[in-house]
Formats: structure tokens, C-alpha cells, sequence
């Protein structure tokens, strides 16, 4: 089966991530906004981890490809930074013409230390309410945003290797993670990406991704798969598979951990569903079958 069949055919386009590997429903919501604090240090940090929806300005769009755009916010002020840290994510909101609240979380690309805007690289699915709203907005336009949520607080050294496993718009915070590491000369962790897309014409974020990968040689592996491609591809065509997991990955280890971030159907074939955003679920999957514990995989 197709990669794209694979992990697509389980999931309905409403209920594919945004940008982001986390939950994307109302009640989800409310669930991150409970479980997380307001961040130390928050003077010319723009959000602060509280219940404060604020309105960002959109300065800038630009489409990446027929259905993906690259949207640029201004923060409140030219000097603040966003506030958030690897990896964690903001929820976007919006009211409908009926007055309903329309939800969804969303990762930034942009690196937390930029100062005076924050960016968003934001696929358009069918039917997607959030996504098609966003598509829609003109410079100029606001969108109301709160947070941040931290997904996974990334620590130096954390582990020797990290093992990166990506389908789609799931990519965001496993680019965080790649950034924070590689941008630490004192952060000797190892990554390796495993990054599943459509066509090489899908592939997020590619160029930044390539860029991090020839810079840090010795650090950085990135594998692409595509679902179709021509002859001029030098990827992997096809899903990301239980042989080629096991051929890639490490033995199951307590100095490594695997992150997986994508659609439901990925979730399902790799590491299985998290049960809801505070509860990781049971490993099952892929993963599950190679013997990998628990604590040894987190769902983002």
C-alpha cells in the first residue's frame, strides 16, 4: 500500500493536524490549557501561558505549494520574542459568522528567539474549517491566538540519538527539536528523520530541513519518502515500514528516544494512538513490535 493510502485512509480531513502533532478539537484544547503553567522569565515574551486569547496581526503570505502556505504574524510589539520554547505549540481561534469557536493548535517554524514576528506553515485540507480560514486571510487580517502549550521541554543532551519518525504536516516539531539541537554547539544528540509526504513537491519545509542536514553532516540524517515520484527523486518512494525501521533504528535504549508526529493513520501504523493530549495511550504499532518500551517513544 502507498504511503499516502497508508496514512491518509484512516482520516478524515477534519481531523488531520494542522501543522502540528497535537490534538485538534475544542475539548482538546481545554485539556492543554489545563495542564500547563505560565512560563518564568515572561518580560518581551508575547505570550505568557495563560487564558489570554491575543490578536496577531498577518503582515505576510505566501504559498509554498498549491495547497500550503507560509504565513508571517506580527507579534504585539517589534521586540518581543513569542514566548515559546522546544517543543510547544499555540492554539489559533476563530469565530464563525454563526458565533461558534472554531479551534485548532498550530507549531511554529520560526526560531523562539525571533524577534517582532512569528511564522506558521499551514496546509489547506478539504472541508478543514481552521485551514481554510487561514488561507483566506489578507494581510493585515488578525487571528487570535493563546498559549504556549508545551508539548516536550527539550534539554541538552538529553539522549545520544534521537530517532525522528514524520508524516506530513507533523513535521513542525520534529523541525523544532532539529533547530534547538543543531543551533547548540554544546549539544552533541544525534538525529535521524524519517519524513513521509505526498510527492517531493509536499515535502514542508525541505529547504530549511536540507540546510540543517549539509551543515551538520555529522549530526543531522534525513530520509525522505514520497508516495510518487520521477526518476530524478534520490528518496525513498513508498511508507516508512517495519524493515526499514528496523535496518534505521537503535536498539530499544535508554540513552535514545523516538518522537513520532503526523496524521491518525500514522500514529496507528508506527507507535499507535495517544488515548488524549496528557495521555500518551499504549505502544502498539510498528514500534510496539520491535520491542520498543513505553518510555522509549513520545507521541507528540
Amino acid at each position: 500500500m502507498s504511503f499516502a493510502r497508508q496514512f491518509a485512509r484512516l482520516a478524515s480531513p477534519k481531523f488531520l493536524f494542522p501543522v502540528a502533532g497535537a490534538a485538534a478539537s475544542v475539548g482538546l484544547a481545554v485539556s492543554y490549557s489545563a495542564s500547563v503553567g505560565h512560563i518564568a522569565n515572561d518580560s518581551g515574551k508575547a505570550f505568557k501561558g495563560g487564558d489570554e486569547w491575543i490578536d496577531l496581526k498577518l503582515l505576510h503570505s505566501h504559498n509554498l505549494s498549491d495547497d500550503t502556505k507560509h504565513l508571517i504574524f506580527e507579534l504585539p510589539n517589534k521586540d518581543d520574542v513569542s514566548g515559546l520554547i522546544t517543543a510547544s505549540l499555540l492554539m489559533a481561534k476563530f469565530v464563525t459568522p454563526k458565533g461558534s469557536n472554531v479551534i485548532r493548535p498550530y507549531t511554529p517554524v520560526s526560531d523562539p528567539e525571533q524577534k517582532g514576528t512569528i511564522d506558521f506553515v499551514v496546509k489547506k485540507y478539504e472541508g478543514g474549517k481552521m485551514s481554510s480560514h487561514i488561507h483566506d486571510l489578507k494581510p493585515n487580517d488578525t487571528l487570535s491566538f493563546k498559549g504556549p502549550f508545551v508539548k516536550w521541554k527539550w534539554e541538552p543532551n538529553q539522549f545520544k540519538s534521537i530517532f525522528l519518525i514524520g508524516g506530513g504536516t507533523g513535521i513542525t516539531p520534529l523541525y523544532q527539536l532539529i533547530r534547538e539541537i543543531t543551533k547548540n554547539p554544546e549539544d552533541k544528540t544525534k538525529v535521524s528523520l524519517f519524513y513521509g509526504s505526498v510527492s517531493p513537491d509536499d515535502i514542508l519545509i525541505k529547504e530549511q530541513l536540507d540546510a540543517l542536514a549539509a551543515k551538520h553532516k555529522d549530526q543531522v540524517k534525513i530520509v525522505y519518502f514520497v508516495d510518487k515520484a520521477d526518476a530524478s527523486w534520490k528518496g525513498e518512494v513508498g511508507y516508512i515500514d517495519k524493515e526499514f525501521l528496523q535496518k534505521n533504528l537503535s536498539s530499544p535504549s535508554k540513552d535514545d528516544k523516538i518522537f513520532v508526529c503526523g496524521p491518525p493513520g500514522l500514529y496507528k501504523a508506527i507507535s499507535g494512538p495517544k488515548t488524549s493530549p496528557t495521555d500518551q495511550g499504549p505502544l502498539t504499532g510498528i514500534l510496539g513490535e520491535l520491542g520498543y518500551a513505553e518510555d522509549e517513544v513520545f507521541k507528540f
